[in-house]
């Protein structure tokens, strides 16, 4: 099977297959990306390039409409150079929404394509005008129904599709559930997995936390409102306070993944430290990590936050749950497909940093309790998200196309 997958990130969502199906001498396995860093053992990358960006004179509107055509664009070409070397796909495999596969049907006609979908974009009943202190314009409106014209176009080409959760399929119109199978990517439970009395030393951070016993985790893309991170650091402003020896570790870049930055320029990092009374010797930001560092963060926790609105569900929630983390997690629809209270994870209002102090709090002060909720937490993932469970299942999906 000649297989070719398209991401502008590389490897993404698609790592574990890509290098399963290249495992077998059997198969051809391309990769399209618009990342040259990296390598996967037995793909073929192939880089692609848009020729430029969208324009800033075009309506804000179809803004992304235009960068996924010359996403699209771009793939076509390599594509094209593909083509010329003998390189066929029976198989494409593209992640949609930012338009990659957009043009792939015309290229490679006989080719079965495949879509991963992460999300599909709606004004109301999800994460657009979930915040009541940020209502939406009729503009925001108009521009949000916009935004979903690329992953329509995928949704009409693609022989199947696949959505890694119930919650994020929900948002996608009824009519194309049909052709949808929900089925997650799939958690390394093998790696991350639990580490009794595990110590945080990240050497390349300049950070030893071997002698604290209370360390509350936070991981997270970019800093930003979508991910809960002001609730959290006023969280932690209170927690310090109230617990001398208490830690924080935060885990990503200071930027914004999802939704707007600060119409003046300044990170929420920055207004969230100018804002709060925050021990700054007590507070470490890491920046990203690679996997070994990010797990040992993950083991050493004493209680992991994670925080979302009602949006794409992070892998993180997932690994920490796999890490055997005590998980204090926002009362959102993502998040309580998996967890329940006091079961596998505890539960809080997403905008009280009250609330998830006195959880966290709670979480620090009954370590035997929580004991059960972090077995559990473990379970829940080696049960219904266990890589090595779904990763046959995920190439299965793919040989029936």
């Amino acid at each position: 099977m000649k297989i070719l997958f398209l991401h502008p990130n590389f490897p993404a969502q698609f790592r574990h297959v890509a290098v399963a199906l290249a495992r077998d001498p059997e198969n051809q396995v391309v990769f399209a990306t618009a990342r040259p860093e990296g390598q996967l053992p037995g793909v073929y990358k192939a880089v692609f390039k848009p020729s430029r960006s969208a324009r800033r004179e075009t309506h804000h509107y179809v803004r992304p409409l235009e960068s996924a055509v010359l996403q699209g664009q771009a793939v076509y070409r390599i594509a094209d150079q593909l083509k010329a070397e003998g390189f066929i796909p029976d198989i494409v495999y593209g992640h949609s929404g930012w338009g990659p596969a957009l043009f792939i049907k015309d290229i490679f006609p006989k080719a079965k394509l495949l879509c991963y979908f992460e999300w599909f974009y709606r004004a109301h009943g999800s994460d657009a005008d979930f915040d009541p202190g940020n209502p939406l314009s009729r503009d925001d409106e108009a521009r949000i129904r916009i935004k979903n014209a690329p992953i329509l176009i995928d949704l009409y080409s693609c022989d199947a599709g696949l959505c890694p959760t119930s919650w994020q399929l929900r948002q996608f119109p009824d009519e194309y559930h049909g052709k949808m199978t929900v089925m997650h990517d799939g958690i390394d439970t093998a790696f991350f997995c639990p580490k009794q009395n595990a110590k945080l030393v990240l050497p390349s951070s300049k950070l030893d936390l071997s002698h604290a016993d209370e360390i509350v985790t936070y991981v997270s893309r970019g800093m930003e409102p979508y991910r809960g991170f002001p609730q959290f650091m006023e969280a932690v402003s209170l927690l310090q306070k109230r617990r001398p020896r208490c830690h924080a570790v935060i885990v990503g870049e200071d930027r914004v993944a999802y939704g707007k930055p600060l119409a003046d320029g300044k990170t929420y990092k920055q207004v969230m430290l100018e804002k709060l009374d925050i021990d700054s010797s007590r507070i470490h930001f890491t920046g990203l990590l690679p996997y070994s560092a990010y797990r040992q963060v993950l083991q050493a926790s004493s209680v992991h936050v994670y925080l979302t609105r009602p949006f794409v569900l992070s892998w993180s929630m997932l690994e920490a749950m796999s890490a055997g983390c005590l998980l204090v997690a926002s009362g959102t629809p993502p998040v309580t497909e998996i967890i329940q209270d006091k079961v596998n994870g505890l539960l809080v209002d997403f905008f009280s940093p009250r609330e998830i102090a006195d959880r966290v709090e709670e979480a620090l002060d009954n370590p035997d309790r929580m004991a059960s909720i972090r077995i559990k937490a473990r379970e829940t993932i080696r049960e219904k998200y266990d890589l090595a469970a779904l990763l046959p299942r995920h190439l299965e999906w793919i040989s029936e196309a």
